[in-house]
């Protein structure tokens, strides 16, 4: 099978399945697979592909027929500067979340050195984002989950970069700090609206991670008393970021922002402890 055919087939297939995207993911997939970039299989497209290629995206291509995340299915997801392991045990790394770490970085422009703790860190892509563009700051990175934070620790291990990890429930306050800036993408979504999102987020990414009642709120609180003064940052839910606001003006938090993200949604809302 050559190439060009491959990427058809492939895309006929993802089309059927109901992906969002399915050429680009073909061209993903096929890419992976040959171990070349989406850019080059244009002048691949004659290249014929082995019998193990074959075998090897006809494994991939069912993967995400099933609806399961693309960055499951490659076992890797760029986020900003880094390319970090991914599986079921994390959220996929999204564009939103670029977004959250270039509010931190311009919190953090002015320190040359920073004590950053990042709440919930998954994979890890916030906290080593900062430590990768800053590297003055050192940085906490917590988790409730122990499949999370293994994951963040071989993302440390992949990338070379230190960030400190603890087990840490945000329920039962933040680590003492004292804490130049806080930062959390917390679980916002609403028990009630899980099952109407798409099925690469219901059926595959940890219910625990994107699901919270009240979680926002208490990273909110917990920052108040580690805070050095210093900044909190969040990434909420589109269509929440009026109520997150209000709600840190309400706990005393001072120049209270929102930001907007690609689509202009506003997505990250931030405030400061004096």
């Amino acid at each position: 099978m050559k190439v060009a055919r491959a990427l058809a087939k492939t895309s006929e297939r993802l089309a059927d399945a109901g992906c969002d995207s399915p050429g680009v993911d073909a061209e993903i997939l096929v890419a992976h697979v040959l171990g070349t970039s989406r850019s080059e299989l244009v002048l691949e497209s004659s290249h014929k592909l082995s019998h193990d290629d074959v075998r090897e995206l006809e494994r991939l291509v069912a993967r995400r027929e099933g609806r399961e995340p693309l960055a499951y299915v490659l076992g890797e997801w760029g986020f900003r500067r880094l390319t970090l392991s991914v599986d079921p045990r994390v959220l996929v790394p999204r564009p939103e979340t670029e977004v959250v770490v270039e509010r931190c970085l311009v919190r953090l422009a002015g320190l040359a050195e920073a004590c950053v703790l990042d709440v919930g860190t998954g994979s890890g892509a916030i906290a080593l984002a900062i430590a990768d563009e800053h590297p003055g700051a050192r940085v906490t990175a917590v988790d409730a989950s122990p499949g999370a934070l293994e994951v963040a620790g071989a993302n440390a291990l992949r990338t070379g970069l230190a960030v400190e990890l603890r087990e840490w429930d945000l329920y039962a306050g933040l680590p003492c700090g004292p804490w130049d800036l806080v930062v959390a993408n917390p679980p916002y979504v609403l028990p009630e609206e899980i099952e109407a999102l798409e099925p690469e987020v219901r059926d595959w990414e940890p219910r625990a991670a994107l699901v919270g009642v009240g979680a926002t709120e208490a990273v909110a609180r917990g920052a108040l008393d580690v805070l050095a003064p210093g900044a909190l940052v969040l990434e909420v839910a589109a269509g929440d970021a009026a109520r997150v606001a209000s709600m840190l003006e309400e706990l005393g938090y001072a120049e209270v922002t929102t930001t907007r993200d690609l689509a202009g949604r506003g997505r990250v809302v931030e405030g400061v402890r004096e």
